[in-house]
């Protein structure tokens, strides 16, 4: 990020007051009120839309009988990272989106409720969940991220001993390093850290990456199952002229930085910054550039709206925050201001031409001090290179069936890594369980 775009426009109470918890904490009245409004289907769509199967209705009802921590249990059984989804799962198109109040155009505000529920028994420091009778079986974890932290807790649930290998100084993957400060305030991503840690049987090393510090030989050798939550390790970029100008940054890089700056104040920004891309990472990135100060935010996406990975309501949310949203055009060329560095980024406007991407042969230039890029990430495979272990590919990420296996018989994987894996944080927790699940009956013949 270039030194000398500060971002010191705000003091540092506005910054706070602009970082402040999206969604307080529901009262207890209000959470009763709420899921009052619950009609306890049968057979509930919003189970179904649930990626971890939580039983919706029943965790509601629990709050409604004024049994919270039974309601946080309902919910952790199925998502042990039920917090940090209440916070930044969309529900608006899941859960909620399924619920049968949506005809009213006002759903059951489940992800508020499930927050409520969560807090509550996490405020208490009670892990409500005990081991089974141990197994003496050992699982090596690569990745303390939604997927292997899943995977770690349902594993140490069912009596196995399990040791995470995390290559960066924190675990919590993309839920510490990745996720929009106003979303997860007050170190969350931390407290549910130690949360599932908790448990016990669980071993956490930081600072220990695969391929650098660890091999997958190694851990073939050493333990009797293997779970890969690698992540996605790079990310893609624009492929244009003067990408490489001080100015232009990664979204994901911007907002790992904001999330781990001591002074959010001081993190820099631009006064006209442009982000491209349409899913959730361009959407934080660009609604924490205009809480940070800067004058002038454009997102801009190659599609239309409703093309946008981005719900609606993020959609909506940037807006009010002072986000203008520009549709149907792609990054042609990114200019050098008389400084030397990012002045401007010119784009060809696009067409949806049969169903392909297509020029209109018009185009449009934009002032810009900062440019952030936001168009997806990829998986890296180099960890998993320069070993006897082979595992098998498929469109660039690992082969896994149904049951989260890979190619090679002791070792499963899950999350983003994974091919077909959703970038939610909720499917890469599903993911965890599911693979946790197949382990155990692998190593038990349960």
């Amino acid at each position: 990020m270039p030194s000398d775009i500060r971002g010191d426009r705000l003091s540092p109470a506005e910054v706070e007051s602009n970082f402040a918890d999206l969604h307080p904490l529901l009262s207890k009245h209000e959470a009763v009120v709420e899921a009052d409004r619950c009609y306890f289907c049968h057979d509930a769509p919003c189970v179904t839309a649930c990626p971890t199967g939580i039983d919706i209705p029943l965790f509601i009802r629990q709050i409604l009988t004024d049994n919270p921590s039974g309601s946080a249990k309902t919910i952790l059984s199925e998502n042990i990272l039920g917090g940090m989804c209440a916070r930044v799962c969309p529900t608006e198109t899941l859960c909620e989106q399924a619920c049968v109040r949506e005809i009213e155009q006002k759903p059951v505000r489940i992800g508020e409720l499930q927050r409520y529920a969560t807090d509550h028994l996490m405020e208490k420091g009670t892990q409500p969940f005990e081991r089974a009778a141990l197994t003496g079986k050992t699982i090596a974890v690569v990745g303390a991220g939604p997927a292997g932290l899943s995977c770690a807790h349902r594993l140490a649930m069912l009596g196995h001993d399990v040791t995470i290998f995390e290559a960066k100084a924190k675990g919590g993957g993309l839920n510490e390093y990745g996720i929009a400060a106003y979303k997860a305030v007050d170190e969350f991503a931390q407290k549910e850290l130690d949360f599932v840690l908790s448990i016990g049987g669980i071993e956490l090393k930081n600072g220990a990456a695969l391929g650098r510090d660890v091999t997958l030989d190694t851990l073939v050798a050493d333990f009797d199952a293997v779970f890969l939550g690698l992540g996605l390790g790079a990310t893609n970029g624009l492929g244009v002229d003067g990408e490489a100008l001080d100015g232009v940054a990664d979204a994901v890089d911007f907002i790992e930085e904001l999330r781990q700056a001591p002074a959010m104040e001081k993190v820099a920004v631009g006064s006209r910054v442009v982000v491209i891309g349409g899913g959730m990472t361009a959407i934080d990135a660009a609604v924490q550039s205009k809480l940070l100060g800067a004058d002038e935010v454009t997102l801009v996406y190659r599609r239309g709206a409703d093309r946008m990975n981005a719900s609606p309501y993020e959609q909506s949310l940037a807006k009010d925050k002072g986000v203008v949203l520009r549709h149907w055009a792609r990054p042609e060329k990114i200019d050098a201001g008389p400084d030397g560095k990012v002045g401007a980024i010119s784009f060809a406007r696009t067409k949806d031409d049969g169903g392909k991407l297509a020029d209109t042969g018009e185009g449009f230039t934009l002032e810009a001090d900062m440019v952030l890029k936001a168009i997806g990430q990829t998986f890296v495979p180099v960890p998993l290179q320069g070993s006897a272990v082979e595992i098998a590919l498929e469109a660039g990420r690992i082969k896994v069936g149904a049951d989260r296996r890979t190619s090679h018989p002791k070792i499963w994987a899950g999350g983003d890594a994974v091919a077909g894996g959703e970038d939610l944080t909720v499917a890469a927790v599903e993911d965890g369980k599911q693979a946790a699940l197949s382990i155990h009956n692998a190593l038990t013949g349960a």
